[in-house]
């Protein structure tokens, strides 16, 4: 899909202050790229103080459940061989629990404080840095990237890793605190129970490894079909009105069943391989705790651990079998928040993107354009569709450019905004290369109107202001005026504070562009650029359009394309553009009296 002139307003504005934070992001992902758990780690940088106190509160507000086993053990051997004091010795062990155990509750806030904020930023700026990456890359990037698999990066990839990051700080972080300090008591105790509890960690290793790649190439196959889903999704709500006005509901319903199925069936296959592998390791390591018991069952009978070790040891390797047991279940979450990162890499890390940062800046814009011998040629064409085009076109200018169907029309705009490059000859910005300028200031010059206007949810204010700071009422007022708004608005209980639903739904279609030609009016443009501004409206719709266009053309170098011929009878020159170039050029008069290529197109709409 070629881009089309109605998304050049399709911006989103990003926190300029949040640039450094961006920048790091690019870096981490550049710099780990060969390995998505440095990437995840790297994604905290600057955090790590925080991280590191949320961890020391947890291994705090933890330790109850570590020393519970210790006290218990204590208490059984003080009630199995009581002694003089007995009662006291299991009060002091009981308080010390208790007061162990309430201390949870303050530790645990300020560690679940510390670790989701630093979270939640980081997602934050993690979306904020793949919009504003977005914003960079270019136009022919974005036509080959479906819109719904970008929305599916931004909000799914990025809510993965934010449940994987969670996982870490809470579930991993508890696995690799209770394992430690479990082998710890156990080493200190008795080094042939440790030696027992050590041969677990091969199983683990051995199932883990024998599960890993089949769940990441399974997850990594439902995320696709999941993206795939919010294409489908997304282009059935936009195609609802031509679904009901065709009575194809059923057909699209049935389409989008399709798909659903397919993503059902991809689920099926993750949940089933993630079943064998939860089954097969809860087994394993519970035929090792029945084993752990009887072990230390027989050491206490031989009289070389007391009855209370034998709870002690059966309470930490029942912990080290749940930490390990937990550590398999957590795989997948583990595999898809990497197979997340990974996602995102390929927009942080795609080098499609438009340099402008490096180029001057234009700060002042006459409107002189130049096309000197310019071939541009799709790369999914076989044919250029433009081959040594050469037109040059005055300051304050307004040049209407006609002909049929994919003659390269909408392709000479595009490479005058910049979207497209050309693949030979020279496009001249005021006598200056437009490729060794910065398109963004040269952008600020600019406005467009597009065929199809783009309107979001807000009010009628803020559409026409868009992008534009300090409007005053007297020059807004104008403006509505000039754009043949004023009888429209005054009719709104709100006037110009009235809400706008998505799209402009609740607009007509001459409506919508008049606010899209205010809109370009107030950013007071030295180049203007319209495509086909009137072709999909009624005649007196498309007289209040015209009416408003040639109030905005006025000293401005102005660039039409125009499918209806009778709408550009006042442009200073008129451009046949055709077989690869330019066919006519000349006035309405002159291009009637020569009974050319115009000629014959305006004789068509007769």
């Amino acid at each position: 899909m070629r881009y089309g002139m109605e998304d050049i307003l399709k911006e989103y504005s990003v926190d300029r202050g949040s640039e450094a934070a961006e920048q790091e992001f690019f870096d981490n992902f550049r710099r780990n790229k060969n390995s998505s758990l440095k990437t995840l780690l790297g994604l905290y940088k600057g955090h790590y103080t925080t991280l590191f106190f949320s961890v020391l509160f947890f291994f705090i507000k933890h330790s109850p459940a570590w020393v519970l086993p210790i006290v218990t053990a204590n208490i059984i051997n003080i009630a199995t061989k009581p002694e003089e004091g007995f009662a006291v010795r299991i009060v002091i062990n009981v308080v010390l629990m208790s007061l162990m155990i309430i201390q949870n509750i303050f530790t645990n806030y300020i560690h679940v404080y510390l670790y989701s904020k630093t979270i939640r930023n980081m997602e934050c700026n993690l979306r904020g840095s793949l919009v504003s990456k977005l914003q960079q890359l270019s136009i022919s990037y974005h036509n080959a990237m479906q819109s719904g698999r970008l929305q599916s990066k931004i909000m799914r990839d990025v809510e993965q890793i934010e449940t994987l990051s969670r996982q870490i700080f809470i579930s991993v972080l508890s696995i690799i605190m209770n394992v430690a300090v479990a082998f710890g008591v156990v080493i200190s105790k008795s080094l042939t129970v440790f030696f027992f509890f050590v041969i677990t960690i091969p199983v683990a290793v051995i199932i883990m490894v024998a599960f890993k790649s089949k769940i990441k190439l399974q997850n990594r196959q439902f995320r696709k079909d999941m993206e795939e889903t919010s294409v489908r999704v997304m282009e059935m709500v936009e195609l609802i009105p031509v679904t009901r006005a065709h009575a194809l509901e059923s057909t699209e319903t049935d389409r989008i069943k399709q798909q659903l199925e397919n993503v059902a069936q991809s689920g099926l296959k993750l949940d089933i391989i993630q079943s064998y592998f939860s089954s097969i390791s809860w087994v394993a390591f519970q035929v090792f705790q029945v084993i752990c018991l009887g072990f230390t069952g027989y050491l206490a009978a031989k009289g070389r651990i007391t009855v209370g070790e034998v709870v002690m040891y059966q309470t930490y390797f029942a912990n080290i079998v749940a930490q390990v047991s937990s550590v398999i279940t957590l795989l997948p979450t583990i595999s898809k928040g990497l197979e997340s990162v990974d996602s995102i890499g390929d927009i942080l890390l795609c080098h499609d993107i438009e340099e402008n940062d490096r180029k001057p800046d234009i700060r002042h814009v006459e409107g002189n354009i130049s096309f000197e011998n310019v071939t541009f040629q799709y790369p999914d064409s076989e044919e250029p569709v433009l081959s040594d085009f050469s037109l040059d076109i005055k300051a304050g200018e307004t040049i209407a450019f006609v002909g049929g169907s994919g003659a390269g029309k909408t392709t000479i705009l595009n490479l005058v905004i910049g979207f497209i490059q050309a693949n030979s000859g020279v496009i001249r910005i005021d006598g200056q290369d437009i490729s060794g300028i910065n398109l963004k200031s040269f952008r600020k010059h600019i406005a467009v109107v597009p065929q199809n206007s783009i309107l979001f949810t807000g009010t009628i204010r803020d559409n026409i202001t868009y992008g534009s700071k300090d409007i005053s009422e007297e020059f807004l007022n104008r403006v509505i005026e000039a754009s043949n708004l004023k009888e429209f608005i005054d009719s709104l209980p709100d006037g110009v504070d009235s809400h706008i639903t998505e799209h402009g739904s609740n607009l007509s279609g001459g409506q919508r562009q008049r606010i899209s030609i205010a809109r370009a009016f107030v950013r007071n443009p030295k180049v203007l650029i319209l495509d086909e501004a009137t072709s999909a409206l009624d005649s007196i719709s498309e007289k209040q359009i015209q009416s408003a266009v040639n109030n905005i053309v006025k000293d401005r170098t102005t660039l039409i394309v125009a499918h209806r011929l009778s709408t550009i009878k006042d442009a200073d020159r008129i451009a046949v553009i055709g077989s690869g170039g330019l066919e006519e050029l000349g006035t309405y008069e002159e291009l009637m009296a020569k009974k050319g290529k115009f000629y014959e197109l305006k004789e068509l709409q007769m």
